[in-house]
């Protein structure tokens, strides 16, 4: 296991040298954040983020994400320009010694929460997602401020692309991921890439949106439209684990070969399809942790792993989900279970 920490660039309030500073920490997984969603990184711009990571005595062998374009989803007319440039993009970052690509495919919206600071009884607040709060939402009438979401578009750009969703139901998305699979994934392997796509976070539909990443039958779909190791899974256990019909280590089990990443965290669920991020341990949550870290050590797993979404903890302010001194409990908790795990059993 690989312990990797994510971190967002110059502007992240996080530095590299308080990564670094963590146990164990491996590496970083981080992103060219400057340029446009769909056009091909400047190879300086890949080389100074390996640089910066490497004089800080971290590795930069996993990017999260290279975003796929919204035309490729859409399946649109530009959508093989992109594809074209996507693949260049594998190239450019395996030559510069990345392992892993973490991507999703979720239509217009990334990750989506109700509440950026829900606070706890401790005093420490997190993310949260209530079903009745969101389904009150309007994302066309704007007035919606999420990370990655009000950046991203204006309101008529937003209400456009929403209008165009309105003709691809899940059949139609599933048939352009696999156009986007059967092109990227031959350049993959070639580049010494695996591709890692991250479940839908939540694993449902929203406003009328197709999500097809969300369960064991459709990830092992997925992983059948190209039959290869380069065709891989991020397992957040976070944003599968928001649905209690989704057996995670089971999951791990089931598809142990094919999992290249894996986000830890944990989850409260506190009603149908509602939920609030926790602290890492078991017990602070809904997910079995130990069970979930078991498998994969059973399963021989050896890839790259990071703790995911932290809580705002000790007055810490910045990014929601991504503070320093929660993420780096939960990196000393999973170090903590991987060695009783494997010590105990070797």
């Amino acid at each position: 296991m690989k312990l990797t920490f994510r971190w967002y660039g110059e502007d992240d309030p996080v530095t590299l040298s308080q990564i670094r500073q963590i146990p164990c920490m491996s590496g970083i997984v981080s992103a060219v954040y400057s340029t446009p969603v769909g056009e091909v990184w400047p190879e300086p711009a890949i080389a100074a983020l390996k640089q910066q990571a490497e004089s800080n005595g971290l590795a930069f062998e996993v990017v999260e994400s290279v975003p796929v374009h919204e035309e490729i989803k859409l399946g649109g007319p530009d959508a093989p320009r992109l594809i074209e440039n996507y693949c260049e993009n594998v190239r450019r970052l395996g030559q510069a010694g990345v392992k892993v690509i973490c991507y999703n495919f979720m239509p217009v919206f990334d990750w989506l929460r109700s509440e950026l600071k829900r606070v706890h009884p401790d005093g420490s607040n997190s993310l949260a997602y209530d079903q009745q709060t969101v389904l009150k939402m309007n994302p066309a009438a704007g007035g919606l401020s999420l990370p990655g979401w009000d950046e991203s578009y204006s309101a008529p750009e937003l209400q456009a692309l929403l209008k165009r969703y309105e003709a691809v139901d899940e059949e139609a998305l599933w048939k352009n991921l696999e156009t986007f699979l059967q092109a990227v994934i031959p350049v993959a392997e070639e580049s010494g890439v695996k591709m890692a796509i991250h479940p839908d976070d939540p694993p449902w539909g929203m406003f009328g949106l197709p999500r097809i990443v969300t369960c064991e039958e459709n990830l092992r779909r997925l992983l059948s439209i190209v039959d290869s190791e380069a065709n891989g899974l991020t397992f957040c256990t976070g944003s599968l684990g928001a649905n209690p019909q989704n057996d995670l280590p089971q999951m791990i089990r089931a598809f142990a070969s094919r999992i290249h990443f894996v986000h830890l965290r944990n989850i409260r669920i506190t009603g149908d399809r509602c939920f609030e991020e926790t602290a890492h341990p078991t017990p602070c949550g809904s997910l079995d942790m130990y069970a979930i870290v078991r498998a994969l050590a059973d399963s021989g797993f050896d890839g790259y792993v990071r703790p995911d979404h932290g809580r705002m903890i000790w007055g810490e302010e910045g990014r929601p989900g991504y503070g320093l001194y929660d993420r780096a409990l939960g990196a000393a908790y999973i170090l903590g279970l991987w060695e009783a795990i494997t010590r105990r059993d070797s």
